[in-house]
């Protein structure tokens, strides 16, 4: 894509997270699916890791290869006219660099990173690695004059016995991914508990980004809680195989 292109696309997406309160990008997996949620009007989309693995027959958890998830967002990408992020786990043992270069090139406006490394046995990135895995990404965004949206993820509370019992380790990371340079933070796994989310959102200035149902959750209730970016992980995904399902039930043999 056009490198003039990129950059516009990044800036739009930027503008977007300041003008929607919060801004809904849904989350999608191929051709089909970005051009059918850009009609309906949304200003943005981000392609997730999980949908986008289960649509070409691969396993979730860096079970491509980066080269492999570049070739399969570029088409996506190009189908529609508006700014596209994308969900790179946890960097399949790539450089920040490299994974800012790559997105680049195949005109991606934002990324998502997180800090189960799934590549290294599924060990989760101390507070410090992280951020500065995120600092780096951030650092090789701006060196390339490119504002990518750095959207930094923690998988602490779906990893803890107890969400609530790692609240204070959660926000501590939270705040070094907001000083390490993250556009914006998403804590996994607390979309259904409204004072983790309450006091999430209110402990950091950037947009906190929450996991959503389609169906299950409604959008006011986050605008309530101070949420400030909403994607769907893999749930959008599911509750359309739910809805053919309950379509195609009736012509089963």
């Amino acid at each position: 894509m056009d490198s003039r292109i990129t950059v516009e696309r990044a800036q739009r997406l930027r503008q977007l997270h300041a003008e929607y309160k919060p801004l809904v990008l849904p989350t999608v997996w191929d051709v089909w699916s970005a051009r059918t949620a850009a009609s309906l009007g949304f200003p943005a989309l981000t392609i997730g890791s999980h949908p986008l693995a289960d649509s070409r027959g691969a396993d979730d958890h860096e079970g491509q290869t980066f080269e492999e998830v570049l070739a399969a967002v570029r088409p996506i990408i190009a189908a529609v006219d508006v700014p596209v992020s994308v969900d790179l786990e946890a960097g399949y043992g790539h450089k920040p660099a490299d994974l800012i270069a790559g997105l680049i090139e195949v005109g991606g406006a934002g990324l998502n990173i997180e800090d189960t490394v799934h590549s290294d046995g599924g060990r989760v990135r101390s507070t410090e690695e992280h951020a500065s895995y995120i600092g780096g990404l951030r650092a090789a965004a701006d060196d390339a004059g490119v504002p990518i949206w750095v959207n930094g993820r923690t998988d602490l509370f779906i990893h803890a016995p107890s969400a609530s019992g790692v609240l204070d380790e959660a926000i501590e990371r939270l705040r070094a991914l907001e000083q390490a340079g993250a556009d914006s933070v998403y804590p996994v796994g607390i979309q259904d508990d409204d004072e983790l989310l309450t006091a999430v959102t209110g402990a950091v200035a950037v947009p906190v980004n929450s996991t959503a149902h389609p169906v299950k959750h409604d959008l006011e209730r986050f605008r309530r809680l101070g949420v400030g970016r909403v994607t769907y992980g893999p749930l959008l995904q599911f509750a359309m195989s739910d809805a053919m399902k309950d379509m195609l039930g009736p012509w089963t043999p």
